[in-house]
């Protein structure tokens, strides 16, 4: 079934075809993937996919019981370019910066400032965002220069919100 599924910690993994657009929009002309960073690891699954896409990818999550759960789930399969990290995604990781595709799995009134810093030139963020108080849309922005973005307005969406902190 097409759905999004409760995961706990009042978090949802997103319906299958959502992920599938998301990744499918990240993977600009079927180029491959350099680095990509995922904001909201849930239980792993798109983390999971990123990894068969992407050279490496890194998932931040902020509730510390899904990051150990997503862990756990993921150890069997040993996938050597995927690091999961727990703490505030909308801080990003610039560190590991700049990222060539960048996904939120959270919806926000917009996109925090630090992941759009954090976009390489030529690089694009899917993300869904917060229209009114019952809707929201998938906006896709690519990073056109070192001050530029070009977004676009996409489907309708439902996803959880996206919160600051870590619990």
């Amino acid at each position: 079934e097409d759905s999004a599924l409760p995961i706990g910690h009042q978090q949802t993994i997103s319906k299958p075809s959502v992920v599938a657009r998301m990744i499918e929009l990240l993977h600009k002309n079927k180029q491959p993937l350099g680095k990509v960073l995922e904001i909201g690891t849930g239980c792993g699954y798109q983390a999971a996919v990123l990894s068969l896409l992407a050279q490496e990818v890194y998932s931040i999550e902020r509730v510390r019981a899904l990051h150990d759960l997503a862990r756990t789930k993921l150890r069997p399969f040993r996938i050597a370019n995927l690091r999961l990290i727990y703490g505030d995604g909308i801080r990003g990781l610039p560190q590991a910066a700049p990222f060539d595709g960048i996904i939120l799995a959270a919806a926000g009134l917009g996109v925090p400032d630090p992941l759009l810093d954090q976009l390489a030139i030529g690089g694009r963020l899917i993300a869904p965002v917060s229209k009114s108080e019952t809707e929201q849309q998938l906006l896709l922005i690519e990073r056109v220069s070192s001050h530029r973005y070009q977004r676009t307005a996409l489907d309708e969406v439902f996803f959880v919100p996206l919160q600051s902190g870590v619990i």
